[in-house]
């Protein structure tokens, strides 16, 4: 028997239809300089720290006295307590032994559903990444949607529930992939004194808090009073530090985080320790540098850069007079469609037009109709040209 819940399946993975249609009209138009603010990958080098320690890493594993072979499954202690020094820098008290280390956050966020059961009730903020919904239809369990759109400024609330089915699962981003958008601390308490009240726990993405560095936003769950009895949270490196090819996350499961009796950090390291052979040391040791205080300050440089990048793009769309969120607090921006298209018609009309890429809006979800995603991961000289290239085709 197969697992016939990937029938549910949509037949082809949004990025995987962008890049196809993208590369069909490279093919049809060999001499196009094609300008592309579509999938979120970042463009700016590792920070030097970073690459010093790789080599030194390298050059450990190249002597016998210092080659390292198989780690501890949930990551080496130098790393974990580095983490756990940042968490407090962020206003949050996380143990070192509550942090598991992992290669990507896209791979945590499918993998941590083996600790639950797929009879769980799933809620999941509509549009959004898809790896939510996916990974969970994979499962077979049943979802329910919380309704973002313009009303709440793509920040959906209990009260958005399109469903009167009890979540057990409750999936929030913040700052949010694909629309920027991002919950301030008096809105996630909200949501912590629900998930507490149900007995439901959230999954909370953070892969984009690096971003969120101003006007006193929580950039982590644990920052808010109650959330160490209803979270799990998810943070990555690909942002924050331009590890989207080097691969680091990391996933934290607080000791007081209970349920059924049984403890679900207990729960996770078990997973970890059967299903998952560690991330490599020397990759380890490169995500330490991003936490010193030269490393850090490397690749600050690197993100005001992608921040100048979305400035740019958001000044553009202001002066259009055209409807977004994000790019303030996220290197996400989402935009309305102008005149009325449809997210797929902006798509080809952009690329068509003024040889720019995006991502359609409607990949994320019924409510992504009519809107579109930008990203600010390219050189500000691209990106400002992209943009009077927006400005030159709906002139």
């Amino acid at each position: 028997m197969i697992n016939t819940n990937y029938s549910n399946l949509k037949a082809n993975y949004l990025f995987s239809t962008v890049a196809e249609k993208v590369r069909a009209y490279s093919e049809a138009h060999p001499d196009a300089d094609v300008i592309k603010l579509g999938i979120g990958d970042v463009t700016k080098p590792l920070a030097k720290s970073v690459i010093e320690a790789l080599h030194k890493a390298v050059d450990e594993n190249a002597v016998a006295e210092t080659f390292m072979g198989y780690g501890p499954e949930q990551g080496y202690g130098f790393l974990r307590e580095a983490l756990a020094k940042y968490y407090k820098t962020l206003g949050a008290d996380v143990d070192a032994d509550e942090i598991f280390v992992s290669d990507g956050a896209k791979s945590d966020i499918a993998n941590i559903l083996d600790i639950f059961d797929k009879n769980c009730h799933v809620v999941i903020p509509d549009p959004v990444y898809p790896v939510y919904l996916d990974t969970n239809i994979m499962d077979g369990r049943q979802v329910s949607f919380l309704n973002a759109n313009e009303g709440n400024i793509f920040l959906p609330m209990p009260e958005d529930l399109m469903s009167d089915a009890q979540p057990d699962i409750i999936y929030l981003c913040s700052p949010n992939n694909p629309t920027g958008a991002c919950y301030n601390k008096e809105q996630l308490k909200v949501w912590v004194d629900y998930a507490n009240k149900l007995g439901a726990v959230i999954l909370f993405d953070s892969a984009y808090e690096i971003f969120a560095d101003k006007d006193g936003l929580p950039r982590t769950i644990f920052a808010i009073d109650g959330a160490r009895t209803c979270a799990i949270e998810i943070a990555s490196l690909s942002k924050t530090a331009g590890f989207t090819g080097t691969r680091c996350s990391y996933t934290v499961v607080p000791k007081e985080l209970v349920r059924d009796g049984q403890s679900l950090k207990d729960m996770w390291f078990r997973r970890q320790s059967t299903k998952f052979n560690g991330t490599p040391y020397i990759v380890q040791r490169a995500a330490e540098a991003v936490f010193t205080e030269q490393g850090y300050a490397e690749i600050l440089e690197n993100i005001k850069l992608y921040q100048t990048n979305a400035k740019i793009i958001t000044d553009t769309l202001d002066e259009l007079g055209i409807y977004y969120t994000g790019g303030h607090y996220s290197p996400y921006i989402w935009l309305k469609c102008p005149n009325n298209m449809s997210s797929w018609e902006f798509f080809d009309f952009f690329l068509e037009k003024a040889q720019v890429v995006g991502t359609p809006g409607e990949g994320f979800g019924e409510n992504g109709k009519g809107f579109f995603r930008l990203t600010a991961f390219n050189t500000p000289d691209r990106t400002q040209e992209a943009m009077n290239r927006l400005k030159e085709i709906l002139k």
